[in-house]
């Protein structure tokens, strides 16, 4: 049996549903993608930071110091690009150094 919470499954699989949508069969290069905003709404409701170690560990939902955008499994691209695409913010990059809070442990 699962241990994500459901509301966390529920976030997962509307996000999921959404990258599936969001012009599928096309490859998001981040070259190609506009930055997303700390200040952007969507951004905001996850509370995304840049820079995960600005984030306070304890207020994460899996307190870890290590977590952010790179070692997550919802980050897509090339592993060391500083700006990747990401399931979350669909059309956007996110900062390889960022961090949310549906972050995700890779497999």
């Amino acid at each position: 049996m699962s241990t994500i919470p459901r509301r966390k499954f529920i976030q997962l699989s509307a996000v999921a549903a959404v990258g599936c949508l969001a012009q599928p069969g096309r490859e998001a290069r981040a070259a190609d993608l506009p930055h997303v905003s700390e200040d952007d709404p969507m951004a905001k409701a996850m509370k995304y930071s840049h820079d995960a170690s600005t984030v306070d560990a304890s207020a994460r939902t899996n307190p870890a110091a290590d977590q952010n955008c790179a070692n997550c499994a919802l980050i897509q691209g090339a592993d060391g690009d500083a700006w990747r695409p990401c399931q979350i913010f669909p059309g956007k990059a996110v900062a390889a150094a960022g961090w949310c809070s549906v972050w995700a442990p890779k497999a």
